[in-house]
């Protein structure tokens, strides 16, 4: 019953989820994804037209200069870190993966900066293969909702809510949780006073506005 509640309020909210990321081709969503590591979407898409309209190729993209990139990627924070692996992944797409990014999570997880959650949201957006991403707002919404136990980490989160929901709707739910999150139950000032699921929320004793 708490979860039908949830999901109905959720597709009551956003019945047809985007990712907001802004991409064209598949290594373009990839590196998009690497990037937002730690920042936000909207920062994302501000620096990504940048960096692929001065380096159109992944050819373009190995060969540039790792000073250039970071000085573009700087806006979204670990910019050194993240300069790096953008251009060893453009050069192990280029070179290994004949510019096809793979549908394969090992090869994903092998590459540099893509972890699980990574590679669950790109599989999810780009191959639209069935899977939840955790990231600090399906993270933060599914504790506050007793999806999941305060003290969970990411994989835990992940497996429950793959048990709760059905699995077709596993990349709907994710996308939902995380426009949710963005959104209405942010992490500072959520919107509670509006919300239907009040009663269930973990925190709605505490001194939200």
């Amino acid at each position: 019953m708490k979860t039908s509640r949830i999901e109905a309020y959720l597709d009551e909210l956003f019945p047809n989820p985007q990712c907001e990321l802004v991409y064209h081709h598949d290594y373009e969503l990839l590196i998009a994804i690497v990037l937002s590591a730690q920042s936000t979407d909207k920062r994302v898409n501000m620096v990504t037209p940048i960096i692929f309209r001065k380096y159109p190729t992944l050819k373009a993209l190995k060969d540039a200069s790792l000073a250039d990139l970071e000085e573009i990627i700087h806006p979204v924070g670990s910019f050194r870190k993240k300069a790096s692996y953008v251009q060893k992944i453009a050069q192990i797409l280029e070179e290994e993966y004949q510019g096809v990014v793979p549908d394969d999570r090992e090869v994903l997880e092998s590459l540099p900066g893509v972890g699980r959650k990574t590679a669950n949201v790109f599989l999810s957006e780009f191959y639209h293969y069935p899977a939840i991403a955790v990231d600090t707002h399906v993270g933060r919404v599914s504790k506050r909702l007793r999806l999941a136990y305060a003290n969970d980490d990411v994989l835990k989160v992940e497996k429950k809510l793959q048990k709760k929901f059905r699995k077709e709707v596993w990349s709907k739910r994710h996308l939902q949780m995380v426009l949710f999150g963005r959104y209405y139950c942010k992490a500072v000032h959520p919107l509670c006073k509006s919300c239907p699921l009040q009663d269930i929320c973990r925190e709605k004793n505490k001194n939200f506005h």
